[in-house]
């Protein structure tokens, strides 16, 4: 490991959650095409002390499972399984029973209509199918207050019964999509979720510290998810996530370490140079990571639920695409991504980029609510910053153990 980088990141991570108002304690790596070049963490797992954050702590890793389902759906598409142009009805009949919501009856009650166009599992890659969150739609606060849906952070199956919010593929919504895409993938494969990750992704890249179930070997390390009040100040928070959910949730469900999520990182990296681990094709590769959309264009999030998000937007008037399935700066960022990198989100505040055009990828885990934690974020860019214009022009091009 470079000892510069470690120590200039280091410092990061210990400002960060030493400076008012602080994290419990924090995780970041780094990484290139071959394998970690930094590591770190700073703090606890929980406030007020405790265990120490260590490289082994395990997060809930909410949002940052979207691209992991997205894997599975495009390894049923390279076997010829999946036609992601087809109605998603063929694979799972109950997406066809989804309607749009056209507003609410004199009583509270909603109005609803058939779509006039099919769902594909295109549209429900990119979030263009018509589906939303509720901490990011005030009409699905109000649907699921009206039927007594309940959310999707329930782990229960009846919280994908929400309707659509405007007509499939008419434009770009945040939402339940990826959860649907993981009940395709269970319709096709014969198997839950986590059964099928197991076997074509985590066991290929050896990924042996994710998993739907919070079971006995994850648990011990799990860091305890925090709330961030208006003041600033942090305590311990009662939600979260099912440690053993009725559906695994393709959206956001996963269990994990930030070590085993770089290896997934290092898949998206390793474009061109063969199948890395033998799970995606290269050339499937180079298409998750391009603009899937069209002339759509990712829009910022209005926060409706504040115990769980705030407004949410990357790069505020930056175009933005979408791909399979994360987000994808069209431009360059003040922090030094290059146009054309993917990263996502989750939660409780971890985050991810993906440069494949120059072979450097990095996560921030933390576990705060809501999304949108200042704190977090400021600390994710500038550590992506420190690296980008401090070390990355010195290590591209480079392998580094």
């Amino acid at each position: 490991m470079n000892s510069e980088l470690k120590q200039a990141m280091d410092a990061h991570l210990a400002k960060t959650v030493s400076t008012s108002p602080g994290l419990p304690g924090v995780i970041a790596m780094i990484t290139d095409r071959d394998g970690d070049i930094y590591r770190g963490s700073a703090g606890t797992r929980a406030i007020g002390g405790g265990d120490e954050m260590t490289l082994d702590t395990v997060f809930a890793l909410y949002s940052t499972t979207k691209a992991v389902t997205a894997v599975a759906v495009l390894q049923l598409m390279e076997d010829g399984s999946l036609d992601l142009d087809a109605p998603a009805r063929t694979y799972l009949p109950e997406i066809g029973d989804l309607k749009v919501l056209e507003g609410f009856g004199a009583d509270g009650h909603p109005i609803l209509r058939r779509p006039a166009r099919e769902i594909t599992t295109r549209m429900l890659l990119t979030h263009t199918a018509g589906l939303a969150y509720d901490f990011f739609s005030g009409d699905y606060v109000r649907f699921m207050q009206a039927t007594g849906t309940p959310s999707p952070f329930s782990g229960r199956r009846a919280a994908l019964n929400t309707p659509l919010l405007f007509e499939p593929g008419e434009r770009w919504h945040y939402g339940s999509n990826i959860d649907w895409c993981g009940q395709i993938v269970e319709a096709i494969a014969g198997q839950r979720l986590g059964e099928v990750f197991e076997k074509r992704i985590f066991a290929p890249l050896g990924m042996r510290d994710t998993s739907f179930r919070l079971h006995e070997g994850l648990h011990p390390r799990l860091a305890t998810l925090h709330d961030r009040h208006a003041d600033g100040s942090l305590t311990r928070s009662a939600f979260s996530l099912p440690a053993e959910p009725e559906v695994d949730m393709g959206g956001h469900g996963l269990f994990g370490t930030v070590g085993d999520y770089m290896k997934f990182i290092r898949m998206w990296l390793n474009q061109g140079r063969g199948d890395h681990g033998r799970v995606l094709r290269s050339e499937t590769v180079a298409l998750a990571l391009s603009n899937q959309m069209g002339d759509l264009k990712v829009q910022p999030m209005q926060g409706m639920v504040p115990a769980l998000a705030s407004d949410a937007e990357f790069f505020p008037g930056m175009p933005k695409s979408w791909g399979y399935s994360f987000m994808i700066n069209d431009e360059d960022t003040p922090m030094g991504r290059p146009a054309g990198a993917a990263a996502w989100a989750g939660l409780a505040n971890l985050f991810y980029w993906i440069d494949h055009r120059n072979g450097f990828g990095g996560f921030w885990a933390t576990q705060i609510i809501p999304l949108g934690d200042l704190t977090s974020i400021v600390g994710f860019f500038e550590m992506e910053a420190i690296f980008n214009h401090g070390f990355a022009p010195r290590l591209r091009g480079a392998s580094v153990a």
